[in-house]
């Protein structure tokens, strides 16, 4: 059965999807202190909002969101802050909706799965002022209400790209004068910063933390990236990778 909603924890991801225009709510589910602890970290008045809020107790709270999770089809971890809110799906956007723009910072994710890093690398990436991250259609981590936590409210921040194919995607942000850029641990050469001078269409990619970059995709990037190790560990994990890569290029 498809599911027609999302559940959001964590205060900060919460407060943020509650502001964004683009959803429409269904509820607010909380205990009272829940809900005065939202009022008080974001100054939001949840009853000046078109949203119907439910307050339960704290072990009704749980108990829904349990039930939710189950139809959802998704692991169930403890409600943080006594508080979730069920809202209507995220909006996604087409590639081709970027493509023209004269100046765009993308994010490319190949193969990443885990929620823990997906979601820590969003929020990276809202930091650096992406404009839009590309997510497969297959072998990705799914938008779960543990992945809202952990983002802290970055998906409502920075637009979601769904493609079917990487690989063909890659091939036409090339085409449409993005300098492609992939992170790789085995790359001899390295970007430069000269690379980035003149570069206001920049889509930077990562790979799965075991593999890296899958062949298709790495075939067709113009640039690559690599972190050399300067201590005895000699690899990152893909979250942190990800924040220094956003770094290196987006931070100039």
């Amino acid at each position: 059965m498809a599911v027609d909603f999302e559940l959001i924890f964590g205060l900060h991801s919460i407060a943020a999807a509650l502001m964004n225009p683009r959803r429409t709510h269904t509820r607010l589910v909380a205990t009272d202190e829940g809900l005065i602890e939202l009022q008080r970290k974001h100054q939001i008045n949840p009853k000046k909002l078109n949203v119907k809020i439910e307050i339960l107790s704290s072990h009704a709270v749980q108990e829904e969101a349990k039930q939710l999770c189950f139809y959802m089809d998704v692991e169930f971890f403890r409600v943080p802050g006594q508080i979730f809110l069920e809202t209507s799906l995220l909006e996604t956007y087409e590639l081709q909706d970027f493509l023209k723009a004269p100046a765009m910072k993308l994010l490319a994710l190949d193969q990443i799965t885990d929620v823990h890093n997906g979601a820590a690398i969003l929020r990276t990436a809202c930091f650096y002022g992406v404009n839009g991250v590309l997510i497969p259609s297959a072998k990705s981590f799914g938008l779960t209400p543990s992945f809202y936590r952990i983002a802290s409210g970055a998906t409502e921040y920075v637009n979601l790209i769904r493609v079917n194919s990487l690989s063909r995607a890659v091939g036409q942000l090339n085409d449409a004068g993005f300098l492609t850029v992939g992170l790789s641990e085995h790359s001899s050469e390295n970007l430069s910063q000269d690379d980035l001078r003149s570069q206001k269409k920049i889509c930077l990619l990562l790979g799965a933390e075991e593999t890296g970059l899958s062949n298709a995709v790495a075939r067709l990037v113009q640039k690559n990236l690599s972190l050399p190790s300067q201590g005895e560990i000699k690899s990152l994990n893909v979250a942190s990778a990800a924040a220094i890569s956003m770094e290196k290029v987006f931070g100039q």
